[in-house]
């Protein structure tokens, strides 16, 4: 998995009672976009480093 700053995160679930989570990657300490990234996360306004699982994919933005 590769990601930019700026790109947008995608945790998708399959558990009944969780739900779909989304942020937007604010830094990315690998030149070559590898995780983990520092997250910004919508749902609940807060930041966290995050180390995507087989659940997540990212979506480029701008490129």
């Amino acid at each position: 998995m590769k990601a930019a700053a700026g790109d947008q995160v995608v945790v998708e679930t399959s558990h009944l009672m969780a739900h779909r989570r989304e942020g937007r990657i604010v830094e990315v300490h690998d030149p070559d976009g590898a995780p983990p990234y520092l997250v910004h996360w919508s749902d609940t306004d807060t930041e966290s480093l995050f180390f995507p699982g087989p659940d997540a994919h990212i979506v480029h933005i701008g490129r």
